[in-house]
């Protein structure tokens, strides 16, 4: 290695840093230059794959450690008091005695932290030396090396079930189509699959690929931490573009599945690549209660400087009080004394070393011990555990537990958060004609009913699945249908236990095709000649079935994973006859009868989900020619297709990202319209006549939240035509259409728009998801200049977004529309329940979605959040003029109705629901305040088509404008902003993959463990972590005062009266397990009476249990107490020869039994381990003091404590003094609460004293008491309807009948909106 000057290094490090800050890199391969030193490598300023998490190296630990400790205020000022007590003339103890608590405390941390950080390192070395395959151009071949030797510019390849090592650009599969599966658990949660395919254009060396034929340089630009979106192009020698995005990128974490082998250029290793750059640990925030903490620290710094005052003032009045310099004042070498003001200044700072205890060393760390055991009861809750995903709650941000006991806000996501977030397809309207599937919903409805003992009774004997239907009527065969009781049901619990793949479970993948539909499709089929397939029931299914970014795999491709166990193999049985579903009085019966599968080997959960094991077993053939069962075969199907092999759509499982399409696919495969294959340029589709048609794939405009749609651009397989098939919101849609589609259909049928708008607002008011499917011929040459346009923008690094979308957006205009579709999102189980609960504990719950008005207020009727009796009021504006009059009137008629005196015991039940556009204006500087005063007098909220930068502006804007606590609930990456933006951020892990719950700071699997989170775990965090706080307070005064009171009679020489281990000792060891045990374990009430009277959790909002006022009282308390503590002992040894120490060991004494009988008092359940730690505390005082006064002859001379306390417990009058000091010290605070729980009690102790009763009288009891105090309404009174503004844009404002009576009951609706409203109509 050749030596290199300081300066060279200096000017390389400088060249480097500039290389790494450039917004764009040229990377180029290694290849060329391997062998070479460091210096010539055209990629050395980019950073290794090796990485390194740990803070501290061996040599640095402890000052580094040191420098992060004292980043603590608090370790700053004890360690400058402990530094201070070696300087002479202001000293208190002896010096290094005065080290000893801080050093303890130090240690402790610093072994906690080096734990941790070993911990990080044991991680990192096993990651870095992870075997993976780097090209060698030596060699000529891949060699195994590991992760650290990866770097920027080698070609790596990756095989089956192998993590990624670095971010690669994929450059070649064994895909022939140049297609690779990943998946993403590792970096979001999400299992789905998704497709990432190569750069087209740069490898042309199939089968085999050459990375030394790899010429281009790769330009990409500056590492980020989106995991989304990635600007990339290659140019080549040529300087022709290539350009590339996210879906070319293998991310490092990633797992490459369903493909042999991979190989990638790697474009960010070590720290730089994005799994990396997300990876920034726990997240700090500060809980309301802390920064109460803090206010009384500075309270007890000017108490403690008050105190610290009076005891130099004291010193100098007391030495100029001297008439003559008495013999024990020593002075100096030279014969001098200090003068009075210069001793009464030295004093100052005695006085703060002695009574520096005021100031709570320990209280932080106990903090953090209580923290963690409150983390540990709630983790470990088993009301908390999910056994459906095998999940409990996360607890990611340990230092703001206590929050969860203060909400007053909680804003929520819909779908996934209150729904299940999987997708039932329930109606479709095709060309203006809707098909309602009453069969289906037949089906559901057997689903949806609560299974029987006998129900879920698993029989082991697989049942022949069935998928096809027809639309003969024949009898099935009644042993079969007896044979076949209770299969649905069977289903539906062992696809929900064990379904390992996204969006799989029966009731979601089994369809019953509407019978008018299916003989529309089969004169379709019939009618359409063989050479144009362009009917537009034809045109619908294709969509359905095309029109996705669904990932399509076989049977014998699956994952494999490594913990995969036994039990998840179990056979599950599919849709059985349509007669066990209906059989029941007055259902339908035998309208279908449908081709039956015969049972395969290794099926399990659902037919089309994946079998994931080690090794996989063929599917095996045994269904005969003929009939079975007495079934008919389908008259969709032609003969010819009925025996074909079952290799093509039972062996299929569809991974999609979004439920969306994975319950679209689905319908589509039920109707015969089957997604067999896709890959990057093709897509397959199996037509019910049997007939697969191949679509060569041109371009996929994905979704995206400003388009609100995605298209798919086709080249049609029979007509050759360029075909763009679009889906999306119908708002998004229906501003797009062209003419209809057809002109040639008669002038009925032209109105296909105005009747499929009529069936998305039935939909919308039955509370079904809908979308919009359209098509568009793009003619030859309109392709050629848009495809110019789209090349340019894909290969651009600036604005490649923007431009992306603007050409997705110039080629969808003038759509012709073929349908729509409703698909249903149930409810989880227990949201209403939960909802009603949150509202009763004075939580107000606001819902923030993306879905149409109609929908979300559907929703909201059914989870509660909308109750009959409201007044809903229904805002939707087109201009701000219109916005601001309607909230001025609204609000104005509001306060009218709270101010009047006829209205003092009635509650308003008003409830709010507003549009993005409107929340829009509503949220400008002008107007928030006003839509704040309005939103705070609702009982609910309900935000439609809000976008997810709008969610987190109201979180902010409720959030800072009423000062209150919020709390933000989510599932999807859409929830990022809101869960990040509230003081509390909850992420729900769904089938939406786990960005919520990444950047939550706790995570749960169902909305319904909110309710116990909150209104149990979170009154108990809250009460128990408050109390525990107060008690330290009121602990370190009483002892201290102590101190400070025997100074009156010391000349105020900061001389103490009990010895300095011992005081070190009462702190340290013996009274700071208690307050720890009190804070992690106390119960004030039980889980039952929370959770059974959900106003309990008022307590702990606003100002809730930790106020300045208590903190006030139990600081005079404690001045009363040591009062007592100190001159009850002092009068009745006056005028005796006692010692100091012998003075001071009985108020030693007397203080361990204040404080422990304080606590005691304090403690609302007792339990074994609370008797065994005050009890021990005890026993430890007097076995350590006893030990400590027999040994320490000459501990601290010239006083020294030697046998003091066994001659004090030889004397009855140490008992006397004890027993009756504790007495009347503790009578106030006994007498005060016994008078307040008896006079006075607080809704608290009536808990207390309910838990104390029998079952059956506590259950009466509490619900009189909640009646009593308000659980059930007193009386309701309605608001008269506002006056209409005088405007020019006129604005309807009427009462209106229900939208759905038997949904919404006799309530009114106040809706307030503009005059192009369509009023919801009557069904």
């Amino acid at each position: 290695m050749t030596w290199r000057s300081p300066l060279a290094l200096v000017r390389e490090a400088l060249r480097g840093q500039r290389a790494r800050e450039k917004d764009l890199r040229n990377l180029a391969s290694n290849l060329p230059y391997e062998g070479l030193e460091k210096g010539k490598q055209p990629n050395r300023y980019f950073p290794g794959n090796a990485i390194k998490t740990t803070k501290y190296t061996l040599l640095l630990f402890i000052p580094m450690n040191l420098f992060e400790q004292f980043h603590r205020l608090a370790n700053i000022y004890f360690v400058g008091l402990a530094i201070l007590n070696f300087v002479p003339v202001v000293n208190a103890f002896q010096p290094e005695v005065a080290l000893i608590p801080i050093c303890v405390i130090l240690c402790l941390t610093a072994l906690k932290d080096a734990w941790e950080d070993f911990r990080r390192y044991q991680s990192d070395r096993k990651l870095n030396n992870t075997p993976c395959l780097i090209y060698s151009r030596k060699e000529k071949q891949f060699v195994e090396r590991r992760w650290k030797d990866v770097r920027v510019g080698d070609f790596v390849r990756v095989v089956c079930n192998e993590i990624v090592p670095a971010d690669l650009l994929l450059l070649h599969t064994s895909d022939p189509s140049g297609v690779c599966h990943i998946e993403t658990s590792n970096l979001d949660g999400e299992t789905n699959l998704k497709l990432r395919r190569t750069m087209s254009g740069l490898c042309i060396s199939h089968p085999v690929f050459e990375p030394e034929s790899f010429n281009s340089v790769v330009v990409c630009e500056k590492p980020n931490n989106n995991l989304n979106h990635f600007k990339c192009y290659a140019e080549k020698p040529d300087k022709e573009k290539v350009g590339a995005g996210i879906e070319s990128l293998l991310l490092r974490g990633c797992t490459v599945r369903n493909t042999d082998h991979a190989v990638g250029f790697v474009v960010y290793a070590g720290h730089e690549t994005k799994s990396m750059l997300n990876n920034n640990g726990p997240r700090y925030k500060r809980s309301k209660l802390e920064r109460k903490l803090n206010i009384n620290v500075f309270f007890c710094v000017i108490l403690l400087f008050t105190m610290c005052l009076i005891g130099a003032l004291g010193h100098f009045l007391w030495l100029q009080a001297l008439p003559v310099v008495p013999p024990f004042l020593v002075p100096d070498s030279n014969g001098h004394l200090d003068s009075p003001s210069l001793s009464g200044f030295y004093m100052f700072f005695t006085m703060i070393i002695l009574l520096q205890v005021l100031i709570p060393i320990s209280l932080y760390v106990s903090i953090e011990l209580v923290k963690i055991g409150q983390i540990f009861f709630i983790t470990n809750d088993i009301d908390l555990y999910d056994e459906d995903t095998d999940s409990r709650v996360q607890c990611k941000a340990l230092n703001i537990t206590e929050d969860l006991g203060q909400i007053e806000y909680i804003f929520s996501d819909k779908t996934g958060t209150l729904t299940e977030n999987k997708m039932v397809f329930r109606r479709c309207s095709i060309m203006g004609t809707e098909y309602p599937h009453k069969e289906n919903a037949i089906r559901l409805a057997v689903l949806e009913e609560p299974e029987s003992e006998e129900d879920i009774i698993f029989d082991h004997v697989p049942q022949p699945p069935n998928t096809r239907w027809s639309l003969d009527t024949e009898d099935t065969n009644p042993e079969d249908t007896q044979h076949h009781h209770g299969s649905w049901r069977k289903s539906k619990v062992a696809g929900t236990a064990q379904s390992n793949v996204a969006f799989s479970s029966p009731l979601e993948t089994e369809v019953i095709p509407d019978r008018k539909l299916l003989q529309q499709i089969s004169r379709a089929e019939s009618s359409s000649s063989s050479s144009q397939k362009i009917d537009p029931y034809l045109d619908f299914f294709l969509a359905l079935a095309i029109c996705n970014t669904v990932v399509v795999s076989m049977a014998t491709a699956q994952r494999q994973r490594t913990s995969e166990s036994l039990h998840s193999r179990q056979t599950n049985n599919p849709l059985n006859t349509l007669s066990n579903l209906v059989k029941k009085p007055g259902s339908l019966h035998r309208i279908f009868t449908f081709w039956q599968r015969k049972p395969k080997r290794n099926r399990t959960i659902s037919e089309d989900s994946v079998t994931e094991g080690d090794d996989f077993n063929p599917p095996v053939k045994t269904e005969e020619p003929g009939d079975i069962n007495g079934l008919q075969t389908c008259s969709l199907y032609a003969p010819s297709q009925c025996n074909m092999p079952a290799t093509t759509s039972d062996n299929l499982s569809y991974e999609a990202e979004s439920p969306d399409e994975a319950a679209l696919v689905y319908a589509a495969k039920a109707y015969g319209f089957t997604l067999l294959a896709r890959t990057h340029d093709s897509v397959t589709v199996r037509l019910p006549s049997g007939e697969d048609l191949v679509f060569e794939v041109l371009d996929t405009l994905t979704f995206d939240p400003i388009r609100k749609r995605m298209s798919i651009l086709v080249r049609h397989p029979i007509t050759k035509k360029f075909v763009l098939y679009t889906k999306g919101a119908d708002y998004a849609i229906m501003e797009l259409l062209g003419t209809p589609y057809a002109e040639h259909l008669s002038g009925s049928q032209k109105n296909i728009a105005a009747d499929t708008q009529h069936h998305l607002d039935c939909y919308a008011k039955e509370g079904l998801r809908t979308l919009c499917f359209t098509k568009k011929i793009v003619s030859d040459k309109m392709y050629e200049s848009w495809l110019v346009n789209r090349r340019r923008a894909l290969a651009a690094i600036d604005n490649r977004e923007e431009l992306v979308m603007d050409t997705a957006v110039q080629l969808e205009t003038n759509l012709s529309l073929l349908g729509a579709t409703g698909i249903e999102d149930r409810l989880q189980e227990s949201v209403p329940d939960t909802i009603v609960a949150l509202r009763e504990a004075g939580i107000q719950v606001w819902v923030l979605t993306g879905d149409k008005p109609e929908t979300a207020v559907n929703i909201g009727y059914a989870c509660r959040l909308l109750e009959d009796e409201d007044l809903v009021i229904n805002m939707s504006c087109k201009n701000k003029l219109t916005c601001t009059s309607i909230l001025d009137c609204t609000l104005e008629e509001v306060r009218r109705y709270s101010e009047d005196p006829r209205n003092v015991d009635t509650t308003q039940d008003i409830s709010l629901v507003i549009d993005g556009r409107t929340l829009t204006m509503a949220l400008s500087s002008d107007l928030q305040d006003r839509f704040v005063d309005l939103a705070k007098r609702c009982r609910s909220v309900l935000c439609c088509r809000v976008t997810p930068l709008q969610k987190s502006r109201v979180v902010k804007v409720v959030r800072e404008k009423l000062k209150v606590m919020t709390l933000a609930v989510g599932d999807g990456a859409n929830d990022v902003n809101m869960i990040q933006a509230a003081d509390i951020g909850i992420g729900i892990s769904g089938q939406e993959g786990m960005q919520a719950v990444m950047a939550s700071d706790f995570a749960i699997s169902r909305f319904r463990h909110l309710k116990k989170l909150l209104l149990v775990h979170g009154h108990w965090c809250y009460t128990r972590l408050a109390n525990m706080i107060i008690y330290f307070f009121y602990k370190n005064v009483a002892y201290v005062n102590l101190l400070f009171w025997y100074q009156f009679f010391c000349g105020f020489s900061g001389t103490a009266m009990i010895d300095y281990w011992l005081m070190i000792f009462f702190n340290l060891f013996f009274t700071s397990v208690p307050p720890i045990m009190f804070g992690i374990m106390d119960n004030d009430v039980s889980a039952e009476m929370l959770l059974g009277v959900p106003e309990l959790y008022r307590m702990g909002q606003g100002a809730g249990a930790y106020k300045f006022s208590t903190f006030w009282v139990s600081m005079l308390d404690a001045f009363y107490q040591s009062l007592v503590c100190f001159f009850i002992p002092y009068l009745a040894y006056q005028d005796s020869d006692i010692d100091v120490f012998t003075f001071g060991t009985p108020l030693n004494t007397i203080s361990l039994f204040t404080i422990l009988l304080h606590l005691s008092i304090e403690i609302k359940a007792w339990t074994v381990i609370h008797w065994v730690i005050i009890l021990g505390s005890v026993v430890l005082y007097f076995i350590v003091t006893l030990a400590y006064s027999g040994l320490c002859i000459t501990c601290n001379p010239p006083s020294n404590p030697y046998w003091i306390l066994q001659s004090q417990m030889a004397d009855p009058m140490f008992y006397l003094i004890c027993i009756l000091t504790t007495v009347v010290a503790l009578l106030p605070r006994y007498i005060f609460h016994v008078l307040r729980n008896s006079i006075a009690p607080s809704p608290l102790a009536q808990a207390r004293h309910l838990d104390r009763l029998d079952p059956s009288t506590k259950s009466e009891l509490i619900k009189e008491w909640r009646s009593f105090r308000g659980g059930g309404q007193v009386k309701r009174s309605r608001l008269s309807t506002p006056p209409s503004p005088t405007l020019e844009t006129p604005v309807d404002i009427h009462l209106q009948s229900p939208i759905s009576s038997d949904v919404m009951g006799d309530e009114f609706i106040l809706n307030v909106i503009t005059e192009n409203y369509q009023r919801p109509l009557h069904t």
